[in-house]
Parts: C-alpha cells; sequence; structure tokens
C-alpha cells in the first residue's frame, strides 16, 4: 500500500513519469493479486520458515520460542512503569509478549510455539510434556557442567541465523531428550493436538486409524485396559467439549477489549471534568451493553453446548467375545464397540464390520433420509493367499462408516450375531467435531466497510493529535495552568474520537436483525448482515433449493431388441426385469411400520404398486439369512401371488460410482440375479453394447434437455454356480458388467413456483447468478434456460479439460470449449494443420456463458490457474461439483473481488455457505448451524429480501458514522473556536448536544425500512473510497465556515461585551452562544442529510420515529434560540442576543446551511455523472482501484482471440458423449456397427461435431491424419459443409 500512497501524494507534480507510475503499480498490483492467489488452494510456503500441515488448507507456519527470565523480568518493570498499560497491549496482541519475553529456537527446544494461519491469524500454544500414563514433566535445567554438546550441537548453533533445523535429534541442555520413548511431547490449537515426531523431528498433527488397510478393521479384536490408557493420554476424551465461559471471565474479556478502556478513559475525563451526567449515562449504557453482551454469548455458547454435547454408555469389547459397557468418554480409537439392536446416537467415528445399519444422517446432510451402511468389504477374503489388501479412505469408504452425531435407528444382522464397528476418529477428530471447530474458529468476515472504520478512526486520532498541540499551544497563551492544559487536551480527544461510535453502528445493525427476523430470516452473526449490503453474486444449489425437494414420476422408457419402446405408465408395465428392477433395486427400509428411504426410490417404488416387508428373525426362506422380501401389492396387481424376491445382498451407491446395485432371488428361479441403476452414461458403459439401441444419446438428450432427472437399469442373471456364501464374498466389479440393458426411468424436478421470479429480479439488478450442483450437467442446463439464469438467445459454452496422454510418457493438460447446443450465431472457425482457433462474438445483446463440471473444474484449478479466473467471470453453471468444490468456487469469486452469497440446503452445500460472505440456509439441520443465516421460508425469496435489507443496513451504517465523524469534526471545531478566548462549552451545553440531540437521533436514525426494490448500482462500502472523503470535507468546509462566520459576526455587533475570564470557569458568553446555537442545528441538519432513503431505504418520512424525535428536537432548539426562559438559561448557562431580531438571524443562518447540505448531498454527492467521474479519477490516480472481474470482463469483450484457439490434436469434444459423470479411473466404450458404414447421431448439442464413423470406412484424407501409437488418435478437421469427428478409443 505505500506505493499506492506514493503515487497518490507526488500526482500532479511529475506527470511525465505517470504512465511509467502506472505501469509499476500494475505490475505490482498483479504480483500481489499472484500472491494472495494460494486462497484458491493450499497456501504457498516460505522456505526458510517451518509448517505443520504443510500443502493443506489447514497449513499454518510454526515457530519455537524458549523462555528468557532476563526478558520476563524486564516486561514486568515495564508493566510496573506503564502502569499495567503495556500489558494490556500484549494482551490484545499476545504474539507480541511471546516475542517480547521469549527467544526464538529449535522446535524441539520450545516450551511455546507461535503459529499464523492462512487468514494472518496468531495463535500462541505451550508445548506439553508427559509420560505415557500422563503425567505431566517439568523440565529442569542441569549443571552446565554435566552438559554434553557434540560437534553437530556448535555446528547447529553457528547455523541459527539461518533457521535451518536439522533432521538429527539429540540430547539438549535439559534432562529430557527429544528422542525419549517413554515421553509425549505436544501442543493445542484449534483443538488439534500436535505431537512431535522424534524421527521427522517435527510436530505432526494427530490422526485417529482412518489411515490402516481395510483388513486391519477386521482383524481387531479389541483394546486391553493398559491400551485404553494409552490412547486416552494421546487422544484424550472422547467428548466435543464446548466450554461455557464463567460471567466474570467474559466481563473481564468484553472490559478489556479496546472499545470499553477507551469508553472507560473517556469517562474517567468526564469526571475529572465535572461532567458527571454524561458520564454516569455514558456508564449506565456501557454496563447494559456489556451485560447484553454477556447474555447473548453466554446464551449461544449454552445453545450450542446444548446441541453438540451428548453422552451415552458404549459396549466395548475387550477381546475374546468379551464385552463391558464404559462411558462414552471413554472411548479410543481401536475400540470394538457393538451397535445396539434398538440403535444409538454415534459417539464417534467408526467403520461397520459385521451387520448392516440404518442410519439418519441429517446432521451431516441436512435431509432426514434413512441411509443404509454395509460392513467394510474385507479384501483379503478376495485371494486365496490374502495377499491383496486396499487401503481405507474415510471418504470411498463413506457407506461402511458410522458418523459422529449420526442417528443409528435399526440395526440388521444374521442370527445371534452382533452388530461391530471399529472406532476409528474420536472427540474433535470426528466429522462432527469438523464442523463444530469450524463453528469455534471460522473465517474472519473480510469486510472493507469494517476495516475502513478502524482506518477512519485512526484519521480522527490524527486531527485528534493536532487538536492536542492547538490547545497546549492555547492554553499556554492564555496562562492556563499544567493540570487544567492536560485536562483540555484528553477532553479535546474524547470529543474529536467519539466513544459512542460502535454503539451507535450497532443500532443500525439491531434493527436490520429484528426486520430479517420478521421476514422468517434468523442470523446468528449480527456483523455479516452490512456485508450483505455488498453482494453482487449468489451461489445457488440446484436440488431443494431452486427447485423442489420431491421428484415427480414422468414415465419409464423400456428397452427391448436394442430399440426404445413407447413411453409407459409405470403401474401399467407388466413383470419382468424391468419392473423387478424398480421392485428391488433400492434401500428402502421400514421403519415404525412406515416405508422410509430415498425420496426417489420411495417414489420408484410406489409408481409400480408393489409392496415390501422384513420377515422376522425367524423366517430363513432364503438360504441363512434373513432377506428384504419384495412382491405386488394385491390391491394393484391380484393374481399375482406367485412372485416373490428376496433381497441378499445390496451393493450401495456411492457418488464415484454413480450407480447401485442388488443381487436377489425369486422365489420360484434357482439361480440369483444382479439388478443395477445410476447414471445413464454409466449404466450404459456397464452394459453389453448390443443391447443398448443405437440412439441411447438422443434419446437422453432429449429428456435432460428439458430438465428432466433421468435414471437408467440395467440387469443380468448370475451363474446357477453362484450360492449364498459366494454372493456375499463377490466384489461388485465382479458382478457389475455385461449387463443387459433395460431402459430409462424418467423424474420432473420441477421448479419451485417463486425461482423465476427471484431470479429475474437479481439479474435486474445487476447482481450475477450461478448455479453449483452436483446434478447431471445438461440437466443443470436446462434449469439454468428455465428459470432465467441464462437468457433464450445467450450462448452456453461447455469448457472441458482433460489429462491428455497422447504419444508422451506423462498426461499433459489440456482444454477446449464447445457449444452446448446447437445455434445460429456468427462463430468463425478458423482451420489450420495444427488447431482449430473459435472467436466468439457477441451480437444483438447476447451473451456467452460457461459451463464446468466438477472434473475439468479439478483440472482447470490445477492446472490453469490464469484461465480458471476467467471462465469463473462468465461461468454460469457449475456441474458435477463435489462439496469442497462448491467451497472453492465461492473461494475464487471472493479472490477476483466478488462479494458472494450462498444459498443451500444441505450439509453438501455447508462448506461454501460458511466460505461465502453470507451463507443462506433454507435448512434447519445441525450442519446448516454455521451458516450465518437460516430461513424458515424454504425458497429462494430470502435472497433479494436479505440483499435489500442488507444494503439498508450498510447505508445506515454508513450515513451513521459519517454523522458521528461530523458530529465530532463539528464539536471539535466548536471547542477550538472557543479554546481561541479561553473559554469551552458548558456541561449542559455538552449533555444537550450529546445526549438529547446526537444519542436520540442516531438511535432513531436505523429505523428506517429496507427499498422494496433493488437498485442496479449497489451502494458503497469503503470509506476510504473518493465519494465519501468528499463529502465529508465538503460538509466540514461549510459546518467550519458557519461556525466562524457566527463567531466573527457576533463580536462586530454594537451591543456585544467580550467574555471576561473568571475563577469559577463560567462560560457564558455572546461568542459560546453563536457557537452553541448554530452547532446544535447544525447536528440535526446532518442527520436528515445523511438519512438517505431512495434506492435503499424507505423515505425517512416513513421513520416515524426519526420523524418525531427531529421535531421535538427542532422545536425544543427554535425555543432555546428565539425565547428561552430565564430558567433554561441559567441551567444551560447561556447567554443570548439580546435583540429578537438577531436571534432569528441564527434561524436564518441554519437554514442557509440545511439548504447548502441537503442540495451538495442530493445533487452532487449522490449525482451519477459525479460518482463516475471521481471513480475514473481514481482509476487514474490508483490503478487497480476497479475490482479484478472488472478488469477480467473488459479483457474479455476487447479480446479477440478469447476463448483462446483451442488444440484439435486427441480432441475430446464428444466428452459429454463419454459421460459427464464418470469417474477418471473408469472409461466408457462406444461399439458401432463397422461393416455397415451406418452414421450415428452422437452429440446433437455440440455445433462443430456433427456426425460420427468409426471403422473401416473413414475416408482416405482422415486416415492420412491418423498418427501410428499404441491407441488410436482421432482429431476434428473442417471439410467443406461437414465437420469429421473420430473418437479416440
Amino acid at each position: 500500500m505505500e506505493e499506492l500512497h506514493s503515487v497518490d501524494s507526488i500526482k500532479g507534480k511529475f506527470s511525465i513519469y505517470q504512465s511509467s507510475l502506472t505501469c509499476i503499480i500494475r505490475h505490482f498490483l498483479k504480483a500481489m493479486v499472484k500472491r494472495s492467489a494460494w486462497v484458491t488452494g493450499p497456501p504457498p510456503m516460505n522456505p526458510s520458515k517451518r509448517y505443520v500441515n504443510p500443502g493443506t488448507e489447514e497449513q499454518m507456519s510454526i515457530e519455537g520460542y524458549k523462555k528468557n527470565r532476563w526478558k520476563l523480568a524486564i516486561a514486568y518493570l515495564l508493566y510496573i512503569l506503564t502502569g499495567g498499560l503495556l500489558r494490556l497491549v500484549f494482551y490484545w496482541l499476545p504474539h507480541w509478549l511471546l516475542k517480547f519475553t521469549h527467544d526464538k529456537c529449535f522446535l524441539h527446544q520450545a516450551d511455546s510455539v507461535l503459529l499464523q494461519d492462512q487468514y494472518l491469524q496468531w495463535f500462541v500454544s505451550r508445548v506439553v510434556i508427559t509420560t505415557k500414563d500422563g503425567t505431566r514433566v517439568k523440565i529442569v535445567k542441569t549443571s552446565a557442567s554435566l552438559i554434553f554438546r557434540p560437534k553437530q550441537r556448535d555446528r547447529e548453533l553457528e547455523n541459527m541465523s539461518r533457521y535451518k533445523e536439522t533432521t538429527e535429534t539429540y540430547e539438549n541442555s535439559c534432562n529430557y531428550s527429544s528422542n525419549d520413548d517413554s515421553l509425549v511431547k505436544y501442543f493445542m490449537v484449534k483443538k488439534v493436538k500436535y505431537v512431535w515426531n522424534t524421527e521427522k523431528s517435527d510436530f505432526l498433527k494427530l490422526k485417529g486409524l482412518d489411515e490402516n488397510m481395510c483388513s486391519f478393521f477386521h482383524e481387531s479384536q479389541g483394546l486391553s485396559y493398559t491400551d485404553q490408557i494409552k490412547r486416552r493420554v494421546v487422544y484424550g476424551t472422547n467428548s466435543i467439549a464446548i466450554h461455557v465461559s464463567p460471567i466474570m471471565v467474559l466481563l473481564f474479556k468484553e472490559a478489556l477489549s479496546p472499545f470499553y478502556v477507551f469508553q472507560a478513559f473517556s469517562v474517567s475525563v468526564w469526571f475529572s471534568d465535572e461532567y458527571e451526567i454524561y458520564a454516569a449515562c455514558i456508564i449506565v449504557i456501557s454496563v447494559g451493553s456489556l451485560a447484553m453482551t454477556i447474555y447473548q454469548i453466554r446464551k449461544a455458547q449454552r445453545a450450542l453446548r446444548n446441541t453438540i454435547q451428548s453422552s451415552t454408555i458404549v459396549t466395548v469389547c475387550k477381546g475374546e467375545e468379551k464385552y463391558e459397557d464404559i462411558p462414552s468418554e471413554d472411548l479410543v480409537p481401536g475400540d470394538v464397540i457393538e451397535i445396539p439392536r434398538r440403535g444409538c446416537f454415534m459417539q464417534c467415528d467408526a467403520v461397520l464390520v459385521t451387520g448392516n445399519c440404518i442410519v439418519n444422517e441429517s446432521m451431516l446432510t441436512g435431509e432426514s433420509v434413512p441411509v443404509t451402511k454395509t460392513p467394510l468389504p474385507n479384501p483379503k477374503l478376495q485371494t486365496n493367499d490374502g495377499s491383496k489388501d486396499i487401503k481405507f479412505d474415510i471418504k470411498e469408504h463413506a457407506r461402511h462408516t458410522l458418523f459422529c452425531g449420526t442417528h443409528v435407528i435399526q440395526t440388521r444382522y444374521y442370527g445371534t450375531q452382533k452388530v461391530k464397528a471399529v472406532v476409528v476418529r474420536t472427540g474433535f477428530y470426528t466429522a462432527k467435531g469438523e464442523l463444530v471447530k469450524s463453528i469455534l474458529f471460522p473465517k474472519p468476515v473480510d469486510f472493507k466497510f469494517e476495516r475502513d472504520t478502524y482506518k477512519f478512526v485512526g484519521v480522527l486520532a490524527m486531527i485528534a493529535c493536532l487538536g492536542f498541540i492547538y490547545t497546549v499551544i492555547m492554553e499556554i497563551r492564555n496562562g492556563k495552568t499544567a493540570g487544567q492544559m492536560i485536562l483540555r487536551c484528553l477532553d479535546l480527544i474524547t470529543i474529536t474520537v467519539p466513544p459512542a461510535l460502535p454503539a451507535a453502528l450497532a443500532v443500525g445493525i439491531v434493527f436490520a436483525q429484528h426486520r430479517l427476523k420478521q421476514l422468517k430470516i434468523y442470523c446468528i452473526s449480527p456483523k455479516a448482515i452490512n456485508v450483505c449490503g455488498s453482494i453482487n453474486a449468489v451461489c445457488f444449489d440446484k436440488t431443494g433449493t431452486l427447485t423442489e425437494d420431491g421428484l415427480m414420476m414422468k414415465c419409464v422408457v423400456q428397452a427391448e431388441n436394442n430399440q426404445f419402446q413407447e413411453d409407459e405408465d409405470a403401474m401399467l408395465l407388466r413383470n419382468g426385469p424391468l419392473v423387478y428392477n424398480m421392485a428391488t433395486c433400492h434401500s428402502l427400509t421400514i421403519i415404525d411400520k412406515n416405508l422410509s428411504g430415498d425420496p426417489l426410490d420411495l417414489i420408484m417404488f410406489e409408481a409400480i404398486g408393489w409392496d415390501l416387508e422384513e420377515p422376522g428373525q425367524e423366517e430363513c426362506r432364503f438360504d441363512m439369512m434373513v432377506p428384504t422380501v419384495v412382491f405386488p401389492s394385491p390391491k394393484h396387481h391380484p393374481g399375482s401371488n406367485n412372485v416373490q424376491i428376496g433381497v441378499v445382498r445390496q451393493f450401495t451407491f456411492t457418488s464415484s460410482l454413480q450407480r447401485m446395485s442388488v443381487i436377489v432371488r425369486n422365489l420360484i428361479d434357482d439361480h440369483f440375479e444382479l439388478y443395477c441403476k445410476g447414471a445413464p452414461e454409466m449404466i450404459a458403459s456397464l452394459c453389453n453394447p448390443q443391447s443398448v439401441p443405437e440412439d441411447f444419446q438422443s434419446k437422453l438428450s432429449s429428456y435432460t434437455q428439458h430438465g428432466y432427472r433421468v435414471i437408467a437399469m440395467g440387469w443380468k442373471p448370475l451363474s446357477s454356480k453362484m450360492n449364498f456364501v459366494k454372493v456375499q464374498r463377490v466384489q461388485r466389479e465382479q458382478v457389475e458388467r455385461d449387463l443387459t440393458f433395460l431402459g430409462f426411468l424418467v423424474m420432473e424436478n420441477k421448479l419451485k413456483p417463486e425461482t423465476t421470479a427471484v431470479i429475474q429480479e437479481l439479474k435486474e439488478a445487476d447482481i450475477r447468478t450461478i448455479m453449483v450442483t452436483g446434478d447431471n450437467m445438461l440437466t443443470a442446463l436446462s434449469v439454468a434456460r428455465e428459470c432465467g439464469m441464462v437468457n433464450k438467445p445467450d450462448h452456453i459454452i461447455m469448457v472441458e479439460c482433460f489429462m491428455n496422454s497422447g504419444l508422451a510418457e506423462e498426461s499433459q493438460p489440456a482444454m477446449e470449449f464447445v457449444y452446448a447446443e446447437d445455434r445460429n450465431k456468427p462463430v468463425e472457425e478458423i482451420s489450420t494443420d495444427l488447431d482449430m482457433k473459435i472467436q466468439i462474438e457477441e451480437v444483438g445483446g447476447e451473451m456467452f456463458h460457461f459451463a464446468v463440471t466438477g472434473k475439468s473444474f479439478s483440472i482447470l484449478r490445477q492446472h490453469f490457474p490464469d484461465t480458471l479466473s476467467k471462465i469463473v467471470v462468465r461461468g454460469t453453471v457449475f456441474a458435477r461439483m463435489s462439496p469442497d468444490q462448491k467451497a472453492q468456487l465461492v473461494e475464487i469469486l471472493q479472490q477476483i473481488g466478488y462479494y458472494v452469497a450462498m444459498c443451500g440446503d444441505g450439509a453438501n452445500d455447508c462448506g461454501a455457505l460458511k466460505m461465502a460472505h453470507s451463507g443462506i440456509s433454507l435448512s434447519e439441520a445441525e450442519a446448516s448451524v454455521a451458516s450465518p443465516f437460516t430461513s424458515k421460508t424454504p425458497n429462494i425469496t430470502c435472497v433479494p429480501n436479505l440483499i435489500k435489507q442488507g444494503r439498508a443496513a450498510l447505508v445506515t451504517s454508513f450515513g451513521i458514522f459519517k454523522y458521528m465523524a461530523c458530529y465530532s469534526l463539528t464539536q471539535f471545531t466548536s471547542v477550538c473556536i472557543l479554546y481561541w478566548i479561553g473559554i469551552n462549552l458548558t456541561d449542559f451545553e455538552f449533555l444537550y448536544v450529546d445526549l438529547f440531540l446526537l444519542a436520540s437521533l442516531s438511535i432513531t436514525f436505523g429505523r428506517t425500512d429496507a427499498y422494496p426494490e433493488l437498485s442496479k448500482d449497489p451502494p458503497a462500502f469503503s470509506l476510504t473510497s473518493l465519494l465519501p472523503i468528499t463529502s465529508i470535507v465538503l460538509h466540514m468546509i461549510i459546518q467550519v465556515t458557519v461556525q466562524i462566520f457566527s463567531f466573527v459576526h457576533v463580536r462586530q455587533q454594537p451591543w456585544f461585551t467580550p467574555h471576561v475570564p473568571n475563577e469559577d470557569d463560567e462560560y457564558a458568553s455572546y461568542e459560546n452562544s453563536a457557537v452553541f446555537y448554530v452547532s446544535t442545528y447544525q447536528f440535526m441538519t446532518l442527520a436528515v442529510t445523511f438519512a438517505k432513503g431512495s434506492p435503499y431505504r424507505r423515505s425517512m418520512f416513513n421513520n416515524y420515529w426519526f420523524l418525531a424525535n427531529l421535531v421535538i428536537c427542532l422545536g425544543v432548539t427554535l425555543w432555546i434560540t428565539i425565547y428561552p426562559p430565564p430558567a433554561i438559561l441559567d441551567f444551560i448557562e447561556l447567554k443570548p442576543p439580546p435583540v429578537i431580531t438577531y436571534r432569528l438571524l441564527y434561524v436564518g443562518v441554519a437554514g442557509v446551511n440545511f439548504l447548502l447540505c441537503v442540495l451538495l448531498e442530493t445533487y452532487f454527492i449522490d449525482n451519477i455523472y459525479t460518482r463516475r467521474k471521481l471513480h475514473a479519477m481514481a482509476e487514474k490516480i490508483l490503478p487497480g482501484w476497479s475490482s479484478e472481474y472488472s478488469t477480467i470482463e473488459h479483457e474479455m469483450k476487447t479480446s479477440p482471440d478469447w476463448p483462446p484457439p483451442i488444440s484439435r490434436e486427441c480432441s475430446r469434444t464428444n466428452g459429454y458423449l463419454r459421460m459427464d459423470s464418470l469417474p477418471e479411473s473408469e472409461t466408457a466404450e462406444l461399439l458401432l456397427d463397422t461393416e455397415s458404414g451406418s452414421e450415428t447421431s452422437l452429440n446433437k448439442s455440440s455445433s462443430s461435431l456433427k456426425k460420427c464413423f468409426k471403422g473401416d470406412n473413414f475416408s482416405s484424407k482422415t486416415n492420412d491424419n491418423i498418427k501410428e501409437s499404441n491407441k488410436l488418435v482421432l482429431r476434428i478437421e473442417s471439410n467443406s459443409d461437414d465437420d469429421v469427428a473420430l473418437l479416440d478409443s
């Protein structure tokens, strides 16, 4: 920022260097942006520093410090000499205290560590050393004669200045040896323990057992008492403890905040100056504010504790099938626990090894949909020698993991077998603990308005220093004593920096919070309300947010003989594989005599009119186990009693595989069958190509492009040699192949009625709307067009990234752009021998939007970070996005200058809700408790309402701040003028202004409601921009001019008598009255001037409290000015002019002052031309003033080659045919009839790919372009009117 200020200071003096300076500063700002690019990923590491959690989002720099007794003694001495002020500063800045009293040292020597996270927050932690049984060890320094110092020690001391610690360990000058295995050395930060690792000579984050091999959990037999105790020392108690601070602790913490410390200072000065009444009022207000703050903090802490903390009795296996009941707090990783058959609330993260569980994961997902958890597969059972094993991954194996905080509703077990799980994580290391940590240690809200308030207060403090010097000079000139001089100087400081400023700013937020509550929007972070006023981009989840939660059955499209049949009603389908698939391939279960499960599964099952039973333990109809049995309902299908199907094995749905399947057996059959359903592209890739209709893609696109949810189904009979034991052990990859394609299940996900109108309202206000969803790309595109995010004339361009192996040994990232639809657009396609360039021209007000999948987003973020910022500026649809990617997208938008709101309804949105400037949850689940806002109205109408209220609150805070700043400077001017003649305002004059005028007007000022419409121009949110600074400066010129005029003019009147100094400090005089009268009107004038209405707030005439307050203040002030009673004059110590006409002159001067201020603010400051002119001036003086996204948007509009040239070597423009939903590990295979040379339309949505041929029937020209390699490499070549596309296979 010093470079920026230097440019500002030399402006106009060295114009010849202006262009070069501009260039330098632009380069500087770009460098700053690059340095901050780590926001989109792990922070960059400084080679000279040490880090914990390197390369992750939790990365923190770490430094070791060792206590220095001499420095500590000096610190205590300075505490005494400064009267405790230095200790107070160290309390505010604990990292300063550590550096002041400690010496920097190697980590293994440290007794304290200093950490800094990616948000530049400091944390100080003490290093603790304990024995393995938990006994703390005190380090005792030994005699110097007994210390052994090897040469390695001396070499390290020589390299101390470089701070490069070697990895070798050695015994230091203490009795504790860093390689002593009997001791544990650790520190805690953000509820996480970091333990010293002797081998790596570093502190490592404590982890559970979630990085073991899968077979480890099946081999676990439980822990002995000794092992439990040792692990409890390391992992601590299994509880997510939310500490409710005692009242006295909170009282001291709040009272020692800078705001209350300055108020205490101000009150002390006022009492010393015998200004007792106002000081007493401030004390009462401060005590009330403290009490309310403490009450709210404790209430929030208690609510969080009551929500989070829980405890129960758990049955633990002690080995050899011995079980014991223990408190859940005593659980440690490695314990084998029994899941009760009646269900329970999980108190830890555990891997299920035997039995099934029906779990409600609403705490994590926000949806009360029962989920079936199955045992973790044991890979060693799949090989004869048991050599095969897989590493456990808690995300990949989530379907086998019971997460802390989730509710196990029922268990499923075989005979007398127990349902057992192995504990992998406890306490704050669990999924629930991570959520609580994100609440306790949220990302700091970095809002420019809040930062600017501190800067502006600093400017006021600098003005106070100038006033301090002026006061000293005046007091010396007037012959005042040292005590009087100090008192006057300190009093001037309390005038210039108003102690009531934070309280005044809080009032507007309190009113806004109350209005939001009336709109059924509840806020747990009031500071975020002002931020909502700056929102210029809103990200929406799709399902449950833009669209309805529930689905409706549209139709069933059956495939027979390699052809699609006509659409049919599911209830009218005849029995066969398709109906059996719909009846069995789901995770439904009966809970409390009600059928429960995924809404999609419920709709599918109910559509065919079948019944489901879960027979009791005594019914063993199918071999040894008790299956779920389904059969046609006699009500809907009379005469079908002979059909009964049992589900004997279920392969649960996983997002990475995009499918689920079941192994079943019909009562009348002697073999098992497999039914599978999932993403259409995935199922097609698993099916026998001969069973997939040729028009598969076109049929699928015809539904997805209209926003329908399409599920594909497949089936195959298993070998008669497959018995029950083999069925239970077989891996899904062994049976989920060579399926027969059965058809499509088409469901409709309707838009919520309010969605389109809200999106249109936001777009008319120039607020970006972005869809970020985990759903299919084509469905998301359809919804985007239907709700109006993408206008009908606009283009959608898909950005497809892939790792292009080609002929090279290592895969190379590649990127290309394809149209999502065939459209008559002026697209210039230039063909060369090497590539094809696409130039997109926007005509007729049309524009293009980018659409990106999660897979492409990941490659863009990793390999094309510069391009990603451009994609994000025009990106409207982001599909197949994981929860982490949603949060990353929000972070990237923030990085390029957007103020982002996120609106979602589930835990998959939770990360983005917390990351956004304003997260709005439509769900009341625990997973959304970290979101600042929760709407009780389950639709997106809350978004414009929140932005309107946020804008009103921001404008109110802006107005109050300007009002308080001008009030302070106006009163500062009054006091400085009166100091010129050695007098001041009287105590009751101060009281009249501070209590009667200022306090009442600033409170009622914020009651004005939000304007009912959203304006295109967002409100200003920077106090340091030219517009507010210009406003305050011009207004203060008017106030100062009026006061000086009144002061000088009254001294020229024939009846004027000068003030005579007296020992009683009586300040009643004509000068005092002149300054007091005009200043009181000025305070009311400023309140009216800054109480702005349209387009962000309603007119002040709708604020009846403020209007009534203003009338009362004006009436009383006119009364005191024109015809004051003698008792009032004596009480206030006023000496009005003896002539009534001159008193009316004050009213006239006040009227002129009012007109000047209102005209200035309305027709100059609020003028659009003025705003644009000042913005252009700021951009000229200070390059980089505009937001980065505006610069990118301008570059994209003016660049003739954007999107960039597209290489068509190994082209993959048919990536959406090849399944945007496929995981990276799997590849789709497309087979066409090569003998007939038939044409197949591959991707009707691509304007650059129209026809595809495969086989020996290529044209000779095309064959000449094919390079020899181990795989067929194909590319696009523009040839007359037709494009020939060859896919890699």
